[in-house]
């Protein structure tokens, strides 16, 4: 079999704050170390249930370049870099058979949460037909889409609900209790890596009674936008419009593919300034 292990870096254990998490910073290193360390704990507990399955690993993070390559389980294969197709579920085909989200964080809005956000901080919200989705939601439906469950999550404790609310029946495992934006209370790192690679090695085994998110098109998708300059940019794209207010625009997309798609791009859009 074949696992996706998709890996973000704000619900890793003991990340607070977005030093940690950017490059360039003085905790950054220590923030990779973190993050590797915690992909090789959700390998390992993969291969725990399922010694012969295949495991990819997607660097699922700001540049998709934080994972330490040559201190990631050997067994594994790294998906890195960027822009590729999926964004954070880089290498999830028709042959994967689970997905575990390692590392992620509640969406914007949510909370209190550590470092809640949506793609990044000038994405609002995102309303699938009417229901918010972030980060979670979003790979979740995705990977639905190609019939694929998301059978883990670790990150913080809104994060871990933020699923369960999606798919009651997956497994999560909190590495931190949220106490804000920017901080939490969290047990020791190598608690927190064992925890994870026993929920790991649960829900693999568990996998067949945790059925894929599935969201059947056609859907009306609203998107939230920071900055008029971005709604302005977003109007160009065939088939989005803005929507009543400011700072909406909107689209129907034929499936959650064509959704998922559309949401990285109005996102990228975010990242432009105007002049």
């Amino acid at each position: 079999m074949k696992v996706l292990i998709s890996v973000d870096m704000e619900g890793i254990s003991g990340i607070v704050h977005s030093t940690e998490t950017n490059p360039g910073h003085y905790d950054y290193e220590r923030g990779r170390e973190s993050l590797t360390a915690e992909a090789n704990a959700a390998v390992a507990g993969v291969l725990d249930a399922e010694p012969a399955a295949v495991v990819w690993v997607a660097d699922a993070h700001g540049t998709f370049r934080n994972i330490l390559p040559e201190k990631l389980d050997r067994r594994a294969h790294l998906v890195r870099g960027r822009p590729r197709p999926l964004g954070m579920l880089g290498g999830l085909d028709e042959h994967t058979e689970a997905v575990v989200l390692v590392g992620y964080h509640a969406r914007a809005g949510g909370g209190p949460a550590v470092l809640a956000h949506t793609m990044n901080d000038d994405v609002l919200d995102v309303r699938v037909a009417g229901r918010s989705l972030g980060e979670i939601g979003l790979n979740a439906a995705m990977a639905g889409h190609l019939g694929v469950p998301v059978v883990l999550l670790s990150g913080d404790d809104a994060a871990c609900a933020e699923l369960r609310d999606l798919v009651p029946s997956a497994v999560t495992v909190a590495v931190k209790q949220a106490l804000g934006q920017a901080a939490a209370v969290a047990p020791h790192p190598g608690e927190a890596r064992e925890r994870l690679r026993r929920a790991a090695a649960d829900a693999i085994a568990r996998r067949a009674l945790i059925p894929p998110l599935t969201m059947a098109g056609p859907l009306e998708v609203e998107v939230d936008l920071r900055s008029p300059a971005t709604v302005d940019l977003a109007a160009l794209v065939p088939g989005v419009s803005r929507a009543e207010g400011g700072r909406t625009v909107a689209f129907t997309s034929e499936d959650f593919a064509e959704t998922y798609r559309l949401v990285l791009l109005l996102a990228q859009l975010a990242t432009i300034k105007p002049g």
